[in-house]
């Protein structure tokens, strides 16, 4: 009886050396190749220049190109947005960030934060006020949590809403605010006294609800925060809150304490775990590509066997870092992902991301610093994709206490 003869596999693939593109369908293909297209055309060929001037040039016309790509608010659906698959979503992720981190930024607290507050929250007159024009990227949001004294700790804010009458007003400050002094609406987090708390606290929510203050309301202001060395490419600010007075229907309805901006927080992690990664696989095929053709003692230095062991430890942890993204992807679709698993995912995949920037800038040598690649850029970015949206020490608090049981908190 004769035995088939097995297929014969198909060549290596040095841009894909696991064959993760086979865990895609057509469709999934098609989004991440027309957000990559677009990316090399309208972001890549200008970034670097607008790092090196700290500035977003045409950050309007760029969300509304984004927007109809799709891009804003992707995995929601309704009110103009795409419905998308969580893969789908994380695969514009990785491709964006590839081009630049503060694209990425723009695209995940538009959508990820600012609309996932309003579409998982908000009543139905707000969603349909606001979440149109965001989805087309006529209106930019912004997410205000972290304040100048209470960042990993939000439970210590110190913004506060109270009621006048019908009314309410707030004061405060937020810190490190993506898109706000360009948001047309920002979703703020603040502490309400106890006519404020309808007894649906999150664990130590202490009353904290969210409210939708468009920009020019009185009273409200967005200076952008200057002298940055990461996220250069990126709009960031400060917002200040000076009794803004807010009518009643600009409460978001569906969630009071914590648990509403900690949701919209882990929605978040979950496009940074696919995005990182992006910006590690353009620092990695920088270095390959310069490997390949930088000559030193009469041959290129790829073919050094301490050059080859740095490429082969990159190629390991970004294509475990991509496929651990998948398989997040993958459990979200089911609705079977859980907040320590994004923690997980976060953790691993920035860690793992910096890591590859710096090995890849010691390829490229004095090359490396410049602008004229991207590795130094996508590191220094990274710096602030390590802190935003959980710290290190945060996320493996997180997952010591999933593991052990033991809260280390408090």
């Amino acid at each position: 009886m004769s035995v088939p003869s097995a297929a014969e596999p198909p060549p290596f693939d040095p841009g894909d050396p696991l064959g993760l593109d086979d865990l895609l369908d057509p469709e999934e293909r098609a989004i991440r190749d027309t957000v990559r297209a677009w990316a090399a055309d309208r972001v890549l060929p200008h970034v670097a220049g607008w790092y090196e001037r700290g500035e977003l040039p045409g950050v309007r016309e760029l969300a509304e190109e984004l927007g109809s790509l799709g891009a804003l608010g992707m995995s929601l659906t309704g009110y103009g947005c795409a419905g998308a698959s969580a893969v789908q979503y994380g695969l514009a992720c990785l491709e964006l960030e590839a081009a630049d981190s503060g694209i990425r930024s723009l695209v995940s607290v538009q959508g990820s934060l600012a609309m996932y507050a309003i579409h998982r929250y908000g009543s139905e007159e707000q969603k349909e006020r606001w979440l149109p024009g965001m989805a087309a990227g006529t209106t930019i949001g912004c997410f205000g949590l972290t304040e100048p004294d209470h960042g990993s700790d939000p439970s210590g804010m110190r913004t506060y809403a109270r009621r006048d009458g019908s009314d309410w007003v707030l004061d405060g400050r937020k810190m490190w605010i993506t898109n706000g002094s360009v948001a047309g609406v920002a979703v703020v987090w603040a502490r309400t006294g106890p006519e404020g708390d309808d007894g649906g606290n999150g664990a130590g929510g202490g009353g904290v609800r969210g409210f939708l203050v468009p920009a020019g309301t009185p009273g409200f202001s967005a200076p952008e925060i200057r002298h940055k060395w990461s996220l250069r490419a990126s709009v960031t600010s400060e917002l200040v809150l000076d009794g803004v007075r807010l009518p009643a229907d600009a409460v978001l309805p569906g969630v009071t304490g914590l648990r509403g901006p900690l949701s919209c927080l882990s929605h978040a992690r979950y496009g940074i775990v696919w995005g990182s990664m992006g910006a590690a696989r353009a620092s990695f095929e920088a270095a390959l590509g310069y490997a390949r053709t930088r000559e030193q003692f009469g041959r290129p230095i790829g073919g050094f066997q301490l050059t080859q062991a740095k490429l082969a430890d990159m190629a390991l942890e970004l294509h475990k870092g991509i496929l651990l993204a998948h398989h997040l992807g993958r459990r979200m679709d089911a609705g079977r992902l859980q907040a320590e698993q994004v923690s997980f995912g976060k953790l691993n995949n920035v860690r793992e991301a910096i890591e590859i920037c710096r090995t890849a800038r010691t390829i490229l040598g004095a090359n490396g610093i410049s602008l004229e690649y991207p590795v130094m850029r996508h590191a220094t970015n990274l710096e602030s994709v390590l802190t935003y949206e959980g710290t290190v020490e945060m996320h493996q608090l997180v997952l010591g206490k999933a593991l052990t049981g033991l809260d280390a908190f408090r």
